[in-house]
């Protein structure tokens, strides 16, 4: 084999599935206004494996403070690298990007947050609609004489690039030594039963409520959107939470 078709057969394997490509730049051309709950699952299933370019920069700070990937759409005839998202996602998850599609045009197609590929990563999709995560709004503490199952997540559900990145996080926020557990709600009862991640952070241990408000809300960035979380005292728990 000559090293010109060993060149092709290299660029080959990153390209994506091009019948994808061509149906997510038609989604493109539907209008805002339009795109409506069959437009987003169209889009959610052809996006991963489809033709898309690096933007210019290629990093972008955004208004929400979190770092994107900035990805686009290309034209039919078109020169370019192309970018796989699926075959990216492994690099991706190791650096705490998230994603935003063709955002040189004023209005992004669509925003992906890190906890968005996280879940694809896990689950293959990028919202789950079931899960044992509790309501969010449901729980924000453990109460005083509530029967609690207390564990560490497991590889599928924290898996050690989440840790990583959620660990960085914390340490840059001011949190010496972040910890982490998995509760289990009503664990007797399957169809009631619940989890929540609990980390030992506490408004106490900030300058302010805005601080810790903010420090909660990119911890919800890095998370899949449907995984619910809060902060306890380390020392109402006991053996329950070990470093991340």
């Amino acid at each position: 084999m000559s090293k010109q078709q060993k060149n092709n057969n290299t660029a080959e394997n990153f390209l994506g599935d091009l019948e994808k490509t061509i149906i997510i730049n038609q989604l493109m051309e539907t209008p805002f206004t339009e795109r409506d709950e069959p437009w987003r699952d169209n889009f959610l299933a052809h996006i991963a494996q489809a033709n898309l370019k690096l933007g210019e920069p290629e990093v972008v700070m955004s208004n929400d403070g979190f770092p994107y990937i900035q990805l686009q759409t290309v034209q039919s005839g078109e020169s370019f690298q192309a970018f796989v998202l699926e075959n990216q996602l492994e690099q991706l998850l190791d650096q705490g990007f998230g994603i935003v599609i063709n955002a040189q045009n004023g209005q992004p197609d669509w925003v992906f947050s890190y906890g968005d590929l996280v879940n694809f990563s896990l689950n293959g999709t990028f919202y789950s609609e079931q899960s044992l995560f509790s309501n969010a709004k449901a729980y924000n503490s453990i109460g005083q004489d509530e029967d609690i199952l207390v564990g560490q997540p497991a590889e599928n559900v924290f898996p050690s690039f989440l840790r990583k990145q959620v660990k960085e996080f914390l340490q840059y926020s001011g949190v010496k030594n972040p910890k982490i557990m998995l509760i289990a709600r009503n664990y007797t009862d399957e169809e009631t039963a619940t989890q929540d991640l609990v980390f030992n952070i506490m408004p106490t241990q900030f300058a302010s409520e805005k601080d810790f408000d903010t420090i909660m809300n990119t911890l919800q960035w890095f998370l899949p959107k449907h995984y619910s979380f809060f902060g306890v005292d380390e020392m109402s728990i006991e053996n329950g939470f070990l470093p991340l």
